[in-house]
């Protein structure tokens, strides 16, 4: 099977991007997009279509088992992990493009700086701060929230999030979710305003980051799940003691 890879690469940090063609031909009619990218780096002797040598490509990866998230990237402008996606499944007449995630800072070549979904969860403090179990009634939904991989593909479709905004976007509600489905009492407060303050009132329910899960989760079930604990009883019941939170 032969393949042309129509790459984005940059340099270093500022530096201005430009484009890269190589084919690429392989006997794997199962190949990925990570595989290329692979044997591309390992061979050190590839040419692009202009004959210029093509240096390593610079682009992350760990598990290789869609397990990880860490080869999100844009492929033929759809975002998905290289691992899982397939040569003969996404290319285009025969070409694919890839390009690094675009709502991050690109670091080199498909390598992006992802730290903010970090920061993000730290701000809203997504851990329990004392001993907490669970009722077994909300175990599916706990279950569900920790499949999230952190790679980025939500965010990356999402038309509210923007990094350094206010919403934080699915990547930090998803994980929310299973803090709110047991925080004790003592936290709750706490939780459901950062929620609300960075979940809820920031999602505008389009819910373009349920198609693009690379783990295949649950986003919308977990979406009711949250706002009714979070957000609408509390909302009752504050309208019926008519006070403020």
């Amino acid at each position: 099977m032969k393949v042309r890879l129509d790459i984005l690469r940059c340099e270093s940090i500022g530096s201005k991007p430009f484009w890269q063609s190589i084919d690429y031909e392989t006997e794997d009619e199962n190949s990925t997009v990570a595989a290329a990218l692979t044997d591309i780096n390992n061979s050190g002797s590839y040419i692009d279509t202009e004959e210029r040598a093509v240096s390593h490509i610079s682009w992350e990866c760990s598990c290789l088992q869609k397990k990880c998230g860490a080869c999100a990237m844009l492929i033929n402008s759809y975002p998905r992990l290289a691992c899982d996606s397939k040569l003969k499944e996404v290319r285009r007449n025969g070409v694919i493009r890839i390009e690094p995630l675009k709502k991050f800072p690109v670091v080199r070549d498909l390598v992006v700086d992802r730290s903010i979904m970090m920061e993000n969860l730290k701000t809203m403090k997504l851990w329990f701060q004392e001993y907490a179990r669970a009722d077994e009634t909300v175990g599916d939904i706990a279950y569900e929230g920790s499949r999230c991989l952190q790679c980025g593909c939500c965010l990356e479709v999402c038309p509210n999030f923007y990094s350094g905004g206010q919403f934080f976007g699915t990547a930090t509600i998803v994980p929310a979710s299973r803090l709110i489905s047991a925080v004790p009492e003592s936290q709750r407060k706490e939780v459901f305003r950062e929620y609300r303050k960075h979940g809820y009132e920031g999602c505008g329910k389009s819910l373009a980051c349920r198609s693009v899960c690379p783990a295949g989760i649950d986003i919308e079930d977990l979406l009711v799940n949250s706002n009714a604990a979070a957000v609408w009883k509390r909302r009752k019941r504050k309208l019926k003691n008519g006070k403020k939170d």
